[in-house]
C-alpha cells in the first residue's frame, strides 16, 4: 500500500504547535489595507488558530493528528509510553491466564 504524502503547500503555510494546534496567517491582511475598515483589520488580527472542522480537513492533508481551537487536549489520542505499553501487555497476559 502506498504511503501518504504530506501536502507541501499547506505545510509551508501553517505552523503546528507542540499541543497540536494549527496556527496560520489570516488572508486579506498583508497589504492593500487602506480601503479596509479598522474593524475589519482588527478582526483579521484575531485568533491565528484553525477551528476543529478545519483541523480535521488538515489532518487528511498532512497525515497526522491535530487539534482545533475549540478542542481540549484530551481530544488528541496519544501513543502510550513504553512503561504503559508494558503494563498493558502484562494485564492482557494476566487476563489470558485467568481464562
Amino acid at each position: 500500500m502506498p504511503k501518504g504524502k504530506t501536502h507541501k503547500g499547506l505545510l509551508k503555510r501553517v505552523r503546528i504547535t507542540k499541543t497540536g494546534k494549527v496556527s496560520h496567517r489570516s488572508a486579506f491582511h498583508k497589504h492593500l489595507s487602506s480601503h479596509k475598515s479598522g474593524k475589519r483589520l482588527r478582526q483579521l488580527r484575531k485568533d491565528p488558530f484553525v477551528t476543529a472542522s478545519e483541523a480535521k480537513r488538515f489532518e487528511k492533508m498532512l497525515f497526522r493528528r491535530l487539534r482545533g481551537r475549540n478542542q481540549p487536549l484530551s481530544a488528541m489520542k496519544r501513543s502510550p509510553s513504553p512503561e504503559q505499553r508494558a503494563a498493558m501487555k502484562a494485564e492482557k497476559k494476566a487476563a489470558a491466564a485467568n481464562d
